[in-house]
């Protein structure tokens, strides 16, 4: 499979490659979501030793790992395993012959496994880059991890001898939906881009999920097969996936839960409460890895301090978890077909479609012309502050520097969206409600992004300045 996308993610690994320094390059992101593959591919046969770590092995069964593929690497049988880290830096120090007019690529997989604790590995290969590795010119020490907010704590922000050591960095996201696209026709699979859309609000852009779509399927069938089969392999995946990144993971779970009760998002203090857990710098750091991670967005509330921001859980695939997939084990066959179109789905489908088309704000922002304007996106919500007052709020909305904010309202539909009377009122007390509170004196520019258009009735052509449907999404 040729690789899809990750432009600037090459980039970063072809300028460490030609750069006249050692390097040091951490790759981090979610599990499967493709590093293994982005290194491999894009290094190709310049990996000359790759070591990948075992979840949960014992050291004597890292370092035998370790014997295997220094073995591999210099052809030769096998020796014994080291007795720890620093003798197997050691050998690995000594096989490395110099190698002329082209950089050669250490690889290190899944380094929060090997670095467990009491391991000693973070400490020998630590004395291994800055005593010997930094030195050399014809090295690229590249480094990845699932665990991103173990990566980010003991790499990127590293206090001891790694401090600033790490020479580049690339945190490796999902695809984008335009990129999901260019992976289905890769694969020679002619979907329609409303059919992508219903397989990306319910697996995200994870490369591996995608991978398990079948030609042929159609996008119901897929999601049946994969999610809700009793052999479905992506069916027990939320079980594994949080605790295969976190120690302790069970506190990171109950914040998940938390959230996907709350698609529209919720402060931290109501996202404590209601997790059941306590304030502190534990629950700090639990939610920040969560961050890391990809997993929750923090919005902030426009303005509001930043305090006051919003957390959202902004995986696809765990919103459609806790959504669909846990309520209706056991339920036997064709559970998606069955509930496809429900009165649920279309709710579920609205928030869905909302949490894409914020995760794709650039692309939002190309479509309207405003790619180079300095913007900054949040949510916005008023609660009534006397009797005759209304609550309202905007889920995206775009601030820029060229005078005008874009309050975008994000529909959902199989077929043209229709602005009926009844929702005319409602935008326009959303944009009169925004004016009055924040008093700003900027243009309000009622910005609609739907997915199959918008009929052109007389509310349509008084309310809505710009609008956008799905395709804006797939630009790129």
């Amino acid at each position: 499979m040729q690789l899809i996308g990750r432009v600037r993610e090459q980039e970063v690994l072809r300028q460490a490659m030609g750069s006249s320094e050692a390097e040091l390059v951490a790759v981090y992101g979610r599990r499967r979501v493709g590093k293994t593959f982005l290194i491999r591919e894009a290094l190709g046969g310049d990996v000359t030793f790759e070591l990948t770590g075992v979840h949960g092995a014992p050291l004597t069964e890292q370092l035998a790992n370790f014997a295997a593929a220094l073995a591999s690497h210099t052809r030769r049988p096998a020796a014994p395993a080291p007795r720890d880290w620093l003798s197997a830096f050691a050998q690995l120090s000594e096989s490395l012959k110099p190698r002329r007019g082209r950089k050669q690529v250490l690889f290190f997989d899944e380094l929060p496994w090997l670095a467990s604790r009491r391991s000693g590995f973070l400490r020998a290969f630590e004395h291994f880059w800055n005593s010997w590795a930094s030195r050399r010119r014809d090295l690229v020490v590249v480094v990845s991890g699932s665990a991103a907010a173990w990566m980010v704590r003991e790499l990127l922000n590293a206090r001891g001898g790694l401090h600033n050591r790490v020479t580049r960095s690339i945190r490796l996201e999902a695809f984008t939906i335009s990129e999901a696209e260019a992976y289905f026709t890769a694969r020679q699979m002619q979907l329609s881009r409303y059919a992508i859309l219903e397989l990306y609000a319910a697996l995200g852009g994870v490369p591996h999920y995608l991978r398990q779509v079948e030609r042929g399927d159609s996008t119901n069938v897929a999601i049946d097969r994969l999610c809700f089969a009793s052999d479905g392999p992506l069916r027990g995946e939320f079980g594994n996936l949080y605790a295969s990144l976190f120690e302790h993971s069970e506190r990171h779970v109950k914040l998940v839960r938390a959230l996907g009760a709350k698609p529209r998002g919720v402060s931290r203090t109501e996202l404590i409460a209601a997790a059941k857990l306590t304030t502190g710098g534990r629950t700090t750091r639990t939610l920040e890895e969560l961050e890391h991670s990809g997993f929750v967005l923090r919005m902030p509330q426009y303005g509001l301090p930043a305090n006051d921001a919003v957390y959202r859980l902004f995986d696809e695939f765990s919103l459609f978890h806790l959504k669909w997939i846990e309520p209706h084990r056991g339920r036997g066959a064709n559970v998606w077909i069955n509930k496809h179109g429900s009165s649920a789905w279309r709710a579920w489908s609205g928030y869905a479609f909302e949490g894409i088309c914020t995760r794709h704000v650039g692309s939002l922002k190309r479509a309207l012309g405003i790619e180079a304007v300095e913007t900054e996106e949040s949510a916005w919500s008023h609660r009534p502050d006397g009797q005759d007052d209304r609550g309202t709020q905007i889920d995206l909305v775009i601030d820029g520097r060229h005078g005008a904010i874009n309050l975008c309202e994000m529909k959902f539909s199989s077929g043209e969206f229709v602005i009926d009377k009844r929702y005319a009122d409602e935008l326009r007390h959303k944009r009169e409600t925004f004016r009055r509170v924040t008093r700003t004196k900027k243009s309000l520019l009622l910005t609609m992004v739907t997915t199959n258009g918008l009929r052109q009735n007389q509310y349509a052509r008084e309310l809505v300045d710009k609008h956008l449907t799905m395709d804006a999404l797939f630009a790129r």
